[in-house]
């Protein structure tokens, strides 16, 4: 089960750091990703980060301004968000593959998290 958490409303050019932990599965050997869904728009990936760490990849609007890590010890994905924008604002929703690789559709992903708001205020 993926539990995302660190959402909230945020100041433009102000940070935020999800983090998303999973406690029901193999953790390390799961490729994660963060996606989002603003209101009306379709969900879109965000950033990706292989089983080990070494691969990410992101999201052409994020990059520069936000980083994927994770911790294998503790069953945790993270996203480091800095220089929010208003166009930032979305749900953010952690999701896992099995997978070897870092995939952009979110129907290659096989478990979700239930999502966490993210609110950028001009």
């Amino acid at each position: 089960q993926l539990q995302a958490s660190g959402g909230g409303l945020v100041q433009a050019g102000g940070s935020l750091r999800l983090s998303c932990a999973d406690s029901g599965r193999t953790f390390s050997i799961y490729v994660m990703g963060w996606f989002r869904q603003a209101p009306g728009k379709e969900r879109e990936f965000v950033a990706g980060v292989s089983w080990s760490g070494n691969n990410k990849y992101y999201a052409d609007s994020v990059k520069g301004r936000f980083t994927i890590s994770r911790d294998n010890g503790l069953n945790t994905v993270y996203l480091q968000m800095n220089s929010l924008k208003p166009e930032d604002t979305a749900v953010y929703y952690c999701a896992a593959r099995s997978g070897g690789r870092v995939l952009t559709s979110d129907y290659e992903y096989d478990y979700w998290g239930q999502g966490t708001l993210v609110t950028v205020s001009s």
